[in-house]
């Protein structure tokens, strides 16, 4: 007789032990790949009830996919003896499931001008996380955020006016590093798990304070929308989702208009040309301007509506100047530009300072850090500098007077371009014909003397004051790149 063995295999049977909501987890972990097996996760554990499922359903799963785990726990010392309790309930707990932790004890007293007690430390925290990753070489850093959490995000956002992006709420992961395994499930589910385990948890009396929008959202905002909708929470998520997907194919088209266009110099001063943006439809136009704030913002903040719209207006102006919340505004007749905090506005309009070139003498040309050079030369001199170097330009002395300067073009200057026998042309349009883009035309140094422009450094010198046959006295002017010491004019 033939007896059918029932037994299941071991990996079947550890796998129905599973509780529901851990195989709902580890759905989303597939679908989002946010976790692969073998990897060494790192998890934040603060003791809430959130944190704590984490840990155990992280923990339960640890076995089957060979999962390394490490926990963290940070203390802002905040509320006094319950950060304490709080930090002793979850070493205790690590240490009943044998998951190595490590606490941080984190000081809010120099957040960020702006920066509120809960952005500073969700700011500190992940900095500390990150740490701690690369410290015991963590592939991931677990958060315990919920789909609840997300909700309340986005409603902040959309109480505060917000976009695309702050309806985009929470990303399930974050550069591939920051995952978000609890994404999918409430915090009803959560507390439902909790007690059917007969695990205990901290709660933040902070949390319950309405002096944050969030926890008023939480416990003001929520419950009626449930009430009205009792898919709100789902309904606010998919939301987010949709409006990322945009978002991120939005951002996609900004970093491809950007990529010629948002210029970084050596001060790490922000240019962007003014014709450039206006050409841009409005919606376009805010999202380049908020992209160049974020990139000017020391945290790598996005701007507020406010900023952008500044910005925007200050854009149509000739010429103004503005200080935002951590980034300085400088417009020029063809630029925008934008400067960290800490950087003065003076320090970006001098290198457009006309200065006085002595002869002889060397100026520096900030804007590209050029040494323009000038000196007296003889006949024989100035023979062998021109067959030797096409980098300089000899002058006759005897047909400029002094000062000779360097400055910036301005509108209408107008010279005679070696070459075309005598005719003048508008320096515009010979930027044009050159295809000079608007935003290079400010950092180019032109040359001149009271009788006109003398060379436009590094294009063309003007043919009315080059030497001749009958030239006397000659003077060299050169250029050379201030870091590189490599010439860069082409006579």
């Amino acid at each position: 007789m033939m007896v059918q063995n029932t037994a299941r295999p071991a990996a079947q049977a550890r796998r129905s032990a599973w509780p529901p909501l851990l195989h709902r987890v580890v759905c989303t972990i597939k679908r989002r790949a946010l976790i692969e097996r073998g990897q060494h996760v790192l998890v934040a554990v603060s003791g809430g009830p959130d944190s704590v499922t984490l840990l155990l359903l992280l923990h339960r799963l640890s076995a089957s996919w060979r999962l390394n785990l490490t926990a963290a726990h940070f203390n802002y010392n905040l509320r006094g003896s319950e950060s304490e309790d709080d930090e002793a309930f979850v070493i205790a707990l690590c240490r009943e499931l044998s998951i190595p932790l490590h606490v941080r004890r984190l000081s809010l007293g120099g957040r960020a001008r702006g920066d509120s007690i809960q952005a500073a430390a969700r700011r500190l925290r992940y900095i500390a996380l990150e740490d701690l990753a690369r410290e015991c070489g963590a592939d991931r850093i677990s958060m315990g955020h919920t789909a609840d959490d997300q909700a309340e995000t986005v409603l902040m956002w959309i109480v505060r006016g917000s976009g695309l992006a702050g309806l985009s709420g929470m990303p399930p992961s974050r550069q591939g590093v920051v995952v978000r395994p609890l994404y999918d499930v409430s915090r009803q589910d959560i507390l439902e798990y909790l007690r059917g385990e007969g695990r205990p948890y901290r709660k933040d009396s902070s949390n319950t304070k309405p002096l944050y929008l969030r926890n008023r959202i939480r416990h003001e905002l929520l419950p009626v929308l449930r009430r009205i909708a009792p898919a709100s929470v789902s309904a606010l998520c998919r939301l987010a989702e949709l409006c990322r997907s945009d978002e991120g194919y939005l951002d996609n088209v900004v970093a491809e208009l950007c990529a010629g266009e948002l210029r970084r110099d050596r001060n790490g001063v922000w240019s962007l040309g003014k014709r450039f943006l206006r050409a841009l439809p409005e919606p376009l136009q805010r999202r380049v301007v908020r992209e160049a704030l974020r990139r000017c913002d020391v945290l790598q903040r996005s701007p507020s509506l406010a900023a952008v719209d500044r910005v925007l207006t200050c854009s149509v102006k000739r010429t103004v100047e503005a200080d935002l919340k951590g980034v300085g505004l400088v417009v020029t007749r063809d630029l925008i530009r934008l400067f960290p905090e800490g950087r003065s506005k003076q320090s970006c309009l001098d290198p457009l300072q006309p200065k006085v070139l002595a002869v002889p003498s060397t100026v520096t040309w900030k804007t590209t850090g050029l040494q323009v050079q000038a000196q007296v030369i003889s006949e024989e001199q100035a023979l062998k500098s021109l067959l030797g170097h096409k980098q300089s330009i000899v002058l006759d002395a005897d047909r400029v007077s002094s000062p000779l300067m360097v400055r910036a073009w301005r509108p209408g200057d107008r010279f005679c371009p070696l070459g075309l026998k005598g005719r003048s042309k508008k320096l515009q349009d010979f930027f044009t014909d050159l295809k000079v883009p608007m935003e290079e035309r400010a950092t180019i140094p032109i040359l001149t003397a009271p009788e006109g422009i003398v060379w436009v450094i590094g294009y063309r010198q003007d043919e009315r004051f080059a030497v001749r046959d009958s030239t006397r006295h000659r003077v060299m002017v050169s250029a050379v790149n201030q870091q590189a010491m490599v010439e860069v004019g082409l006579g």
